[in-house]
């Protein structure tokens, strides 16, 4: 498999350290580590292995993955079998997506209780849309749903939502 010409670690390196400063105060210690481990990923900082052609002496160098669950490199396997198996479960119905966001100050409770806030979002969330939906003005049916919680916004804020 070949590299992709730009990558997430490259915008990372090149921007990441201005955008730090920039955003100092407002960042998590969690997305600095992610931001540090996707900047590492595959590199000589997290070391590596050394593969030598005993008869021609090419030498392949191999550096060490980060290993982390929001690393794109790392993940993108298991994001695309994940894909996969959600795909192979779906029925030949009319699909809609619904997104539950908390609003900011629960949000900054859920960071710390974690357990007890999403599992309200959870269950609020499927509780709304099985109400709504056997709602004979609305749908009249019995539905069911697949709920996936995102952490994370597109601006690496942290942004509760399932």
């Amino acid at each position: 498999m070949s590299r992709p010409s730009f990558e997430v670690a490259d915008i990372f390196r090149a921007h990441g350290p201005a955008w730090r400063r920039a955003n100092a105060g407002h960042v998590s210690l969690d997305q600095l580590k992610v931001m540090s481990a996707i900047e590492s990923c595959r590199t000589a900082a997290l070391g590596g292995h050394v593969a030598r052609c005993e008869k021609c002496s090419h030498t392949l160098i191999a550096y060490n993955s980060c290993r982390n669950r929001h690393c794109p490199k790392c993940q993108a396997i298991a994001a695309k079998e994940w894909l996969a198996e959600r795909e192979a479960e779906l029925l030949p119905v009319p699909y809609y997506h619904v997104v539950f966001t908390l609003p900011a100050a629960v949000a900054d409770i859920a960071y710390h209780n974690k357990a007890v806030i999403y599992d309200i979002l959870f269950k609020t969330a499927a509780e709304t849309l099985t109400t709504i939906a056997a709602d004979p003005k609305h749908l009249g049916a019995r539905i069911g749903f697949t709920a996936v919680l995102h952490s994370w916004g597109s601006a690496l804020t942290q942004n509760p939502h399932s």
